[in-house]
């Protein structure tokens, strides 16, 4: 979930908490991206040239996950007839994007791939298989 103007390490602990008492056993985890989904995309964004619009000299953001309008911040990159809209571009964007930019480039990214990885090997599900398992493995072998 976008976390907005509130602080994901502020946040996240409140979400687990409240996780943590309805999942009982369940393995959870929680995730947010900070301020909005599309810094992500913003992080990604040289993998997404030519792709819905985006222009093909699309600059990566110095900070993807600074600035409080990412959907304006995207549209700025993209061709200027167009504008990003959630309801029409995300899923399109989202098939493309590079999970290893957007690791590279957004921190709250790295904790939703560290999260997922860490579901999967809770639920006995080899991590290796996902497309994002060469971050998680990295990092799991490294702490």
């Amino acid at each position: 979930m976008d976390s907005d103007d509130d602080c994901p390490a502020e946040l996240g602990p409140r979400l687990v908490r409240w996780a943590r008492e309805e999942a009982a056993d369940l393995p959870f985890a929680a995730a947010l991206a900070h301020r909005e989904y599309e810094a992500w995309l913003l992080a990604a964004i040289e993998s997404l040239r030519g792709v819905g619009g985006v222009r093909a000299d699309a600059e990566l953001h110095p900070a993807p996950e600074r600035p409080r309008d990412a959907k304006t911040a995207l549209s700025r990159r993209m061709e200027s007839h167009v504008r990003y809209l959630e309801s029409q571009d995300q899923s399109a964007l989202t098939a493309q994007f590079d999970l290893e930019q957007a690791f590279d480039g957004s921190r709250s990214f790295r904790k939703l791939v560290l999260a997922f990885g860490d579901l999967l090997s809770a639920t006995g599900r080899d991590p290796t298989g996902w497309p994002a398992a060469w971050t998680w493995m990295q990092r799991r072998s490294a702490s």
